[in-house]
């Protein structure tokens, strides 16, 4: 593509953390435009028809507890644009064996009241960090500096920097809280033994109360086009069936701010980088892959405890040792026989995903980086587990495996979905260590992906935070 006249910035990719990009720009008053390789907006935020004519499907992204509470996206006006919140009665359910479940709920007190001798521990953890939470995600969604709210901050690092494994061990005494934390902390797509897992169980169940973890009327795609259409009423423009893969592909910008991954930044922009920062980049660290499977189903899944049906999320894994060893094996190269899986039931509470009286299912499993085993059976044997009759009702199945989320997103290199490792090691220092992580050594090349911080989720501060030194920069 050329042009007459140049851009103050160009955003390759239009995944949520480049469309934030665009649109913190030109509410500056920058000139945007956002270049995308394939046909929709959305990366990550996609929703299509995999299995049968009616039923809509989650593409990747599907439950938006990060979406609710962005700093950056609740200042938007995304309603007007079309972006609507459905709102599950409860945000997760966690099944056992025996039939029960713990259920999630808005209120940390009726959650605690599932949890037996537990229940006073369960308030002590999460009620401070429920009722700071607007505070601590200020601080931790940004990259490296001195907190804002430096003693709610710090209560939550102190339990935060622990393994989820030994957080949940030492603050509860029994299974049920400890498995409901460990699911959250699966999340991480870590070993639950390394230090500051449970980071990721307590943002994920402090937001549970606070925000829930509400679903996109329509599908998630609906979340990227109320993006788009907000740019656009910002004079910004976006141009998709657009790869750019070399420098020959990009108008003239004053910036030129990438929603990708370092090896994609190589693979366009490298000769424009120095030889030393190349090399850094070339060590930035992948994590697992997921397997993704959508099912059509004739009616919904019918789990033993029936609370599971109020919550949109459930977290399919069992106790904490099992879900720890699932999560351990798959760093290990393994693909667990039983599975923790991450399963979403929108259409209980979205009658657009599926034709009357049907059902659609969203879920994934972790697996190890670049796989090509295909998980469909071992996933739906233990959905099956907790809801014995559940394969019966099976209409059609659309399975991706690692390799293939890779082939469809080029973002999620082996099937990462979170824009690589984030560990102690790699969550500050994304992609280098460096002052500013969003701004290359380059002249007007920046990076505004979840390869920055703080990293996977789609809350969009990646881009804002790469906005930000953008317009620093350009004064």
């Amino acid at each position: 593509m050329t042009s007459p006249t140049p851009y103050d910035a160009v955003i390759v990719g239009s995944g949520p953390n480049g469309l934030a990009a665009a649109i913190a720009l030109a509410r500056a008053g920058r000139s945007v435009l956002v270049l995308e390789g394939a046909e929709t907006v959305g990366g990550g935020l996609r929703s299509a028809a995999l299995t049968l004519p009616g039923f809509l499907h989650d593409s990747c992204a599907a439950f938006h507890p990060l979406g609710v509470a962005s700093p950056f996206w609740r200042g938007l006006p995304l309603a007007e644009h079309g972006l609507r919140w459905i709102h599950p009665p409860a945000a997760v359910a966690h099944p056992f064996d025996d039939g029960t479940a713990v259920v999630v709920e808005r209120d940390v007190a009726a959650t605690a009241a599932q949890l037996g001798r537990d229940a006073g521990a369960y308030q002590r953890l999460m009620g401070p960090l429920v009722r700071a939470w607007e505070r601590l995600v200020r601080d931790v969604l940004g990259p490296l500096r001195l907190p804002r709210y430096p003693l709610a901050t710090l209560r939550f690092g102190l339990a935060a920097l622990w393994p989820a494994t030994a957080l949940t061990r030492t603050v509860f005494r029994e299974e049920p809280a400890r498995a409901v934390l460990a699911g959250m902390a699966g999340h991480a797509i870590m070993p639950l033994t390394w230090p500051a897992t449970a980071a990721f169980g307590l943002v994920l169940g402090l937001l549970a109360h606070a925000v829930g973890w509400p679903i996109v009327a329509g599908g998630s795609q609906r979340f990227a086009d109320a993006l788009a259409s907000y740019l656009r009423s910002l004079g910004g423009a976006i141009v998709t069936g657009h790869p750019v893969r070399s420098p020959a592909d990009l108008p003239p910008a004053r910036a030129i701010l990438f929603d990708v991954t370092p090896r994609q930044l190589l693979a366009i922009v490298g000769e424009r980088l120095p030889p030393g920062y190349r090399r850094r980049l070339a060590r930035y660290r992948y994590g697992p892959g997921v397997c993704k499977v959508d099912l059509a189903l004739d009616g919904p899944i019918p789990w033993r405890a029936s609370a599971c049906a109020r919550a949109g999320a459930v977290h399919v894994g069992g106790t904490l040792a099992e879900i720890a060893e699932a999560e351990r094996a798959v760093w290990q190269g393994a693909h667990p026989e039983r599975p923790f899986l991450i399963l979403g039931q929108q259409s209980l509470f979205d009658p657009t995903r599926a034709p009357d009286g049907k059902h659609t299912v969203w879920v994934y499993a972790h697996v190890p980086h670049g796989s090509t085993v295909d998980m469909t059976d071992r996933i739906l044997a233990q959905i099956e587990r907790f809801a014995p009759g559940f394969q019966s009702r099976i209409l059609a199945v659309h399975t991706r495996t690692a390799a293939d989320m890779a082939a469809y997103n080029p973002n999620f290199v082996g099937g990462d979905i979170n824009g690589g490792v984030q560990d102690l090691r790699q969550l500050f220092t994304r992609p280098v260590a460096a002052r500013n992580p969003y701004a290359t050594p380059a002249r007007g090349i920046y990076l505004c992906s979840a390869s920055t911080p703080p990293g996977g989720g789609v809350h969009g501060m990646c881009g804002y935070w790469a906005a930000r030194t953008v317009l620093g920069r350009m004064g």
